[in-house]
């Protein structure tokens, strides 16, 4: 069971269901609808999607901006969880995105909690999440991006493997397909 206290989240392929919000702009707002889901089966979209590298850097600016017409989502079940975790203590959710933009407002509107108990710290690249979650005591991190579990067991912290299209090859680390999953290894009585 993992501690709640000891406990941390990525934002974009865990909370946020960031690759539908891209599939959706680039429908929207740029024609393109032959992206589905499953067709992304790398973390870096150049790789595994044929689309120009500047749509694709675009589209990616227009997510961390907030400047699109499509809405976030939240991957399901996820608000539900977290809420119940915000409720008994504070969240904390650690981005490699370069800056928090509007992703904190995001997360508390969905979560309808109080801005103070959502600290989110955005560290600028996946190296940077270690050092932020061992500074914070934290010893098990819910990251979609395998490369990012490795660096993390390596330094120590235990990655909880968040099932995705871009994370399928062989790993030796704990993975949850969905929220649900994760809720029933979380120890919630602090």
């Amino acid at each position: 069971m993992i501690n709640s206290a000891s406990l941390a989240f990525d934002i974009d392929g865990v909370f946020a269901d960031t690759m539908s919000l891209f599939i959706d702009i680039a429908r929207d707002e740029y024609k393109i609808d032959n992206i589905h889901y499953e067709d992304i089966s790398s973390y870096y979209i150049g790789e595994c999607i044929d689309l120009e590298p500047e749509i694709i850097s675009d589209i990616i600016v227009r997510i961390l901006d907030g400047k699109h017409s499509a809405s976030l989502k939240p991957i399901e079940g996820s608000a539900r969880v977290l809420r119940r975790l915000g409720r008994d203590g504070r969240l904390l959710f650690v981005t490699a995105r370069p800056y928090i933009g509007p992703i904190h407002g995001w997360i508390t509107e969905t979560l309808l909690l109080d801005p103070t108990s959502v600290e989110v710290i955005a560290t600028g690249s996946f190296e940077a999440k270690v050092d932020v979650l061992l500074g914070k005591n934290i010893s098990y991190f819910v990251e979609d991006r395998l490369e990012t579990c490795f660096a993390l067991k390596e330094k120590g912290v235990t990655p909880v493997l968040f099932r995705q299209p871009w994370n399928r090859m062989e790993h030796p680390f704990v993975e949850v397909g969905n929220w649900k999953e994760l809720e029933g290894l979380i120890d919630f009585t602090r």
